[in-house]
């Protein structure tokens, strides 16, 4: 087939795909006006259009048209769409499934395997035994609310919000509960020793 059959072919496909969609326009309208407890007549005077076009509609004798569609989905306070059928325009946002271990609740921030990884992470209210443990990689930590105790060798400290702190993961470690309240925090970890770099604007040069 060449080029010209098969432009001949999508337009007949799209037409196609367009009447199906005005074909059910009729039914939608009847079904919706129903569901409201509406008259046609009663639907007449409020969209301002005659009652034999709006029963010509509802059956299908008569073509939708935009000046036609909007008033009746004034008349019902519905969107455009519900009455055309339009297909639902799907959530642009990433829905990260969250990650449970331990009892820890950590959200995943970034998508793509390997490299420097990003975390929301919270830690709920608990009492732990601090164990620590080495592996390879460097961290870095931000807290946004509440406590978190931090071992890092001989090290032990609690972090609180606002603060940050990065390390070497091969150096031991542990974070966790404080046991004052839950604790949430973001964590950047590089698995290959990546650290987390900080560009800052050069400081400007005082006049003499």
């Amino acid at each position: 087939m060449n080029r010209q059959g098969h432009q001949h072919l999508e337009d007949e496909q799209s037409d196609a795909s367009m009447d199906a969609v005005l074909s059910g326009v009729g039914p939608r309208l009847r079904a919706l006006r129903k569901d409201r407890g509406a008259t046609l007549s009663g639907l007449s005077e409020t969209t301002g259009i005659s009652v034999s076009t709006l029963s010509r509609l509802e059956s299908g004798l008569r073509k939708p048209s935009l000046e036609l569609l909007l008033p009746i989905a004034r008349a019902h306070k519905v969107p455009l769409d519900e009455l055309v059928g339009a297909p639902p325009v799907e959530d642009p946002r990433v829905q990260a499934k969250p990650i449970v271990r331990g009892g820890r609740t950590m959200i995943p921030l970034t998508r793509k395997p390997g490299g420097l990884q990003a975390y929301k992470v919270i830690e709920p209210q608990r009492r732990l035994e601090p164990e620590q443990k080495t592996h390879e990689g460097y961290e870095w930590l931000y807290m946004l609310s509440g406590k978190l105790r931090l071992l890092l060798g001989e090290h032990d400290v609690v972090l609180e919000p606002g603060e940050a702190v990065e390390f070497d993961t091969r150096v031991p470690h542990w974070f966790g509960s404080t046991g004052e309240g839950p604790a949430e925090f973001l964590v950047l970890f590089g698995p290959q020793g990546e650290r987390m770099h900080v560009r800052a604007r050069p400081a400007r040069k005082k006049d003499d």
